[in-house]
């Protein structure tokens, strides 16, 4: 991971986003800023699972030249261990662990943010994957299951293995998203790790993405549903760090974006499903519509068609105004969005 980092300013990384993240996606995303890295959807690894071939799509298909790293999720050794192998003869810069997802569904598993609550569990992955890993291996986590009390005994787990890079969402699995992050836990992982530290959790804009960095000086950012809702604020990131201008984005801007996705999305679907599509969309727009008109929130809830879809946007986004910087209420009010997509 160290070679993939600036030598001037942090990192930063498109988090990976479950049923969002995908290959249009990034697509569109790269036509306005670029991360300097992305992680893919997980790799779901059991003992029946084989490689998602529409996420390999993400990596074998990806036209921004950027590194990508393929993440997996699942407790299964031998599994985990096979998965590893086969994604490691694709063209990713290394594989990631989800040892963070605090889906209920995932954690009842014990997988993902549930695997914090065994230890001597991750000690054995990590040592088996680490052995069966012949590139970069990193790990995304949180602070603890429980309580953040927890993340020093994890550290020192993380710390006996020569794990390439650790990204830390800033909560533990019990926070979800209903608390604010916590930097000092990240800056405890910054100060005594050997490995490139990067910070993760609710940058959602330049301004938090600064403060989330001086808390913690880690060595880049993991952003996730802040590049949902304005796609170029890897490059607003960049040039904040370096003291430069960014650029202003307006309704109209984010009107065009919401347009190219949706038609990188129908394109890319297989079999394409005018419900399924809208589905998808709606969950895009619930996030990005917040802070720019009450109704425009309510009417992207209840919309069922694309001609709906399309007079929303046209209502509400035809106009020069400018996106709010800042969500105009707490960002927690999706954490049930958020338990599906970022981990």
């Amino acid at each position: 991971m160290r070679d993939f980092l600036p030598a001037d300013i942090p990192a930063l990384v498109l988090a990976p986003m479950q049923d969002v993240t995908d290959l249009p996606f990034m697509r569109v995303l790269g036509r306005r800023s670029l991360p300097d890295w992305f992680v893919t959807e997980y790799f779901r690894v059991h003992p029946d699972s084989k490689l998602n071939k529409y996420i390999l799509r993400s990596i074998c298909e990806n036209e921004t030249d950027r590194p990508i790293f393929a993440q997996m999720i699942g407790r299964d050794i031998p599994n985990l261990v096979r998965s590893a192998k086969e994604l490691s003869q694709y063209p990713i810069a290394g594989i990631d662990l989800n040892l963070g997802c605090p889906a209920p569904v995932v954690c009842r598993k014990d997988a993902g943010g549930g695997l914090l609550r065994q230890p001597e569990k991750i000690r054995e992955i990590l040592g088996a994957l680490r052995e069966a890993i012949p590139g970069r291996f990193t790990v995304k986590t949180r602070l603890g299951y429980y309580d953040a009390e927890e993340f020093q005994s994890l550290l020192e787990i993380f710390r006996s293995h020569e794990i390439d890079g650790l990204t830390i969402h800033g909560r533990t699995v019990l926070d979800r998203y209903q608390t604010p992050v916590r930097p000092p836990g990240v800056k405890l992982a910054v100060d005594t790790m050997a490995c490139p530290v990067i910070a993760n959790g609710n940058v959602v804009d330049v301004e938090t993405g600064l403060s989330f960095h001086r808390k913690t000086n880690a060595a880049g950012l993991m952003v996730g549903r802040g590049a949902i809702r304005n796609p170029w604020i890897f490059g607003q990131l960049q040039a904040a760090f370096r003291g430069e201008t960014f650029k202003t984005i307006t309704h109209q801007d984010l009107s065009e974006y919401i347009a190219e996705l949706s038609e990188e999305l129908a394109r890319e679907s297989v079999s394409y499903d005018p419900v399924l599509h809208i589905q998808r969309m709606k969950k895009t727009l619930i996030y990005i519509s917040e802070g720019i008109d009450p109704e425009f929130e309510h009417g992207v809830r209840r919309m069922k068609t694309q001609t709906e879809f399309q007079a929303l946007c046209d209502q509400y986004l035809s106009n020069k105004n400018p996106l709010p910087i800042l969500p105009s209420r707490d960002s927690r009010i999706f954490c049930g969005f958020g338990d599906l997509i970022d981990h």
